[in-house]
Parts: structure tokens; sequence; C-alpha cells
């Protein structure tokens, strides 16, 4: 029996608790726990492998959990697909041939327990201008778009989106995120998954880290940077070696070219003053934190030494 709408207003918008999903002897997600808040855009991003794809879609109730429970907006992913409370928007499925893009969300309109009338769901995903065109004469970005459509064809509450800007160019992605924070204005949940980090810096109020099917680290952009533990130090030294840079405290590692030295070390105050205590004197320097890609890489090396080490200690 699934519970009253008030009840699901307030639990969280998806709820992993010690959920586990085995192939045979791989672990894809590894009683990896989970609650994510309603009304907010949040980014999962994971490694290749990280079991990003296999989690959505355990909350879209396309696999079942080897272990743990998924629950989805208050109730279980399969009554809030049936109620059509999720938008979905997946890597790749085929779309409808030889009709206008028109036709075919109109066809997606009238499956819907509670669809957006078609004029408006073309203005929503800013596709008005290629309605009348044929759904297999479309550029791959264009049929991302029609897709994304298809995630919003009606008033839903969750929408989730698996690397939704992949294989479009500059203007279509900055078609699509003004259509998706249109939506995330309507107070809508929005879940996507990207390997496009700069649009988790930009878009998501929140910033989820899986790696090996585990929750690595959940927070803000900016607290997902501060975990990193590292800065980045840029200055400008002619003549100075890559190894020389490698020895300074603090360092772990060094992008050397032309004279200019762009460092990530985990103590600035160290490092630089390492530097000038051996005679250097450079020039143009620069202390900021690292970009969320950086951290990103950092946070999950980490994870991944971690784990090699334990690995073979035991």
């Amino acid at each position: 029996m699934s519970e009253d709408r008030s009840t699901a207003s307030s639990a969280p918008a998806v709820d992993f608790r010690a959920v586990s999903k085995h192939f045979g002897p791989v672990r894809a997600v590894d009683e990896l726990s989970l609650q994510l808040p309603q009304g907010r855009t949040i980014a999962l991003l994971g490694p290749n492998g990280a079991g990003k794809s296999t989690s959505i879609d355990l909350l879209l109730g396309l696999r079942k959990p080897t272990g743990g429970t998924v629950r989805v907006l208050g109730g279980s992913p399969r009554e809030a697909v049936n109620a059509g409370r999720i938008g979905v928007m997946l890597q790749s499925g085929g779309l409808m041939r030889e009709v206008t893009v028109r036709e075919f969300l109109t066809l997606i309109t009238q499956l819907h327990p509670k669809p957006l009338e078609i004029g408006e769901l073309l203005e929503r995903a800013n596709i008005t201008d290629i309605a009348d065109r044929k759904v297999d004469k479309l550029s791959g970005g264009q049929t991302q778009r029609v897709r994304f459509a298809v995630a919003i064809a009606g008033e839903n509450d969750l929408l989730v989106l698996d690397e939704p800007t992949t294989g479009m160019d500059v203007e279509n992605r900055q078609i699509f995120w003004h259509a998706m924070n249109a939506e995330a204005r309507r107070g809508k949940t929005i879940l996507f998954a990207t390997h496009y980090l700069e649009e988790a810096d930009q878009a998501a109020d929140l910033v989820v880290v899986i790696n090996k099917g585990r929750l690595l680290a959940e927070g803000t952009a900016a607290e997902i940077k501060a975990m990193a533990g590292f800065r980045r130090v840029a200055f400008r030294l002619p003549g100075i070696r890559e190894e020389q840079l490698l020895a300074m405290p603090g360092v772990r590692s060094v992008d050397l070219s032309g004279g200019l030295a762009r460092i990530q070390t985990s103590d600035s105050d160290a490092t630089l003053y390492a530097v000038l205590d051996a005679g250097h004197r450079p020039t143009e320097i620069e202390v900021t934190a690292l970009g969320l890609e950086q951290a990103f890489i950092a946070i999950t090396e980490q994870d991944n030494s971690g784990r090699d080490g334990e690995e073979g200690e035991s």
C-alpha cells in the first residue's frame, strides 16, 4: 500500500539503505546508503565503473537490489514511476522514426498520467524551432533535447538524467541547461549523472561522489573541493626543473611548461616557503583552491590507494 502524499512530500527524494547490487562476483553497488533531499539539483559523480548507472537503474526500478532497500519519494520505485512522479532521460534509447518531433511528443504526453500541453512542453524543452522536423533527421544534440522533453512531458516531481549533455555542442548544452534550470525553479528535484564536472560545479546544489559502488563524498561543490585537502599553486620561474619542485614539501603533482609551474600541494604555505628558502624568486604567484575536477580526481585516487592498500593487507 502506498504512503499518503504528505508523508511522501517530506521523505527524501531518493533513499538508499545499505543497497547492494551484484553481477556474479562483481559488486556494482556495495552497501550504498544515501539520502537525497527533495527540491534540490544534485550531481552524481564517479569514474567509469563506479556504479552510477546501476544506481540509477535501481532507483527507477529497472533492476532489483541484491540487498538493502530503495525508496523514492516516500514509496517504492515502481509506485513513483507508475504515478508519473519521475521523469527520466537515459543515455540511450530509441525514439520513433519517420514522425515529427511534435507527433512523437504528443504521443508521449497522451501516455503520461499528468501530461503537459504539447505547446507548453515544446516551449519548456526549448525545441519549438524543431517541432516539425522528423525525429530521425535531428542532430545528436537535438536528439538529446528531445529526450529531455520526454523526461519533462508531465508534471513530475523528480527528474533523473543520465549523462544528459553527451553529444551536445556548446550551443545545445547552453539551451539544455537553460531549460533544466527552469525546471529546478519550478521546485523539481533534479538528479543528473555527468562526466562534465564543470556542469556539476555550476549547476548542482549538492554533489555526490561514488566510487566502486560506495558513497565517497557528499556536499556542496565548495565542500567537495575542501575535502580533497589540496590547493593549486602557480608561478613563473624560468629554469626550474620538475624534480626540484616535486622535492618540495606538500607537493603532489607538477605541471611545468615554458617556465610556468602549476603545482598541486597539500600545504601551499610550506611549498612556497621551501621555494623561497631554496633561493628561488618566482613571479606571478597564484594560490587557489582546486577546481571540482581536480578535487574529484584527488578524492577518488586517495580512495583507490587506500582500498588497494587494504586489499594488499588482507
